[in-house]
Formats: structure tokens, C-alpha cells, sequence
């Protein structure tokens, strides 16, 4: 039976999170744009930006291990993140999550990481906004039978 459709073939994890996925609609309204990436940097797990209100930002910065690619304008900061960070992870209020990094007209670089990957690791990162928010991280929540 190694011939027929469905048969032979199997998914993995990756992919079966992009199938269904593939209906999201990425972030518009207003003036947005696609992520410009800095010259020299590549993004071969592709991207995704985790967006905070600009006070926050501050905060968050020294309690990363590492800083990727961060933008900013007077509102908010977006962090570069691997595409589907929010997999299975419900971002702490009032993160937003923008799968595909769109970003308004207004944001501009701010930082940038040495090296040729525009990322800031999503867990530290996850953590780190859960610490600044005072919410507790999913994980560590009761499970309501």
C-alpha cells in the first residue's frame, strides 16, 4: 500500500503546525509594513514580533540572556522572535503576538545583536514579560480539573 495517497507518508510537527496555520491572517490596519531585516542578517526559522507598550521595554531588556533585532516607535517595542514562538504559549496581557513581524510605518531599529540572526530567544523573552506584568507563566498555572 506504499502507493497510495496518505499511505508511506508521514507529517512532522513543523509542518503540521503551519498546515493549520496557514488560514491565519497576518496583522494589517493602519499603516504597517513588513519587517525590513538589517543588512547582513538572515532569518531561516522566519519571523515573528512580539509587541510590548514602550514602558515596559526598558524593563524587560536587562532580564534577556540575549537582545535580537528590537524596534521601536513611541507606543510600543517589537521584539524579533522565530516564526510560531506562540505555539502552545499564551502571551502575558498586554503582549501582543504579530505572526510574520508586521510593523507600523513608525517603528525603527533600535538595537541591533552582533552576529547574522535577528532573534531574541521566546522562552527568556516569555518569561522576562511574564516577570514585568506580574503574571504568572503558563506552565507554572493550576490545571482546572
Amino acid at each position: 500500500m506504499s502507493g497510495a495517497p496518505g499511505f508511506g507518508r508521514s507529517l512532522g510537527l513543523d509542518t503540521l503546525v503551519r498546515l493549520k496555520r496557514g488560514g491565519r491572517r497576518p496583522v494589517t490596519g493602519g499603516d504597517t509594513r513588513q519587517l525590513p531585516m538589517p543588512e547582513g542578517m538572515t532569518a531561516p526559522l522566519g519571523c515573528d514580533a512580539v509587541a510590548v507598550p514602550a514602558g515596559l521595554g526598558p524593563l524587560v531588556v536587562p532580564r534577556l540572556p540575549r537582545v535580537g533585532c528590537v524596534y521601536a516607535d513611541s507606543t510600543h517595542w517589537w521584539w524579533i522572535v522565530p516564526a510560531d514562538s506562540d505555539y502552545a504559549l499564551t502571551w502575558p496581557a498586554p503582549v501582543h503576538y504579530s505572526p510574520g513581524a508586521p510593523l507600523p510605518g513608525t517603528a525603527r531599529l533600535i538595537h541591533r545583536p552582533a552576529g547574522t540572526v535577528p532573534y531574541t530567544p521566546p522562552i527568556p523573552l516569555y518569561l522576562a514579560l511574564c516577570r514585568v506584568t506580574g503574571t504568572t507563566p503558563e506552565w507554572s498555572r493550576p490545571l482546572n480539573a
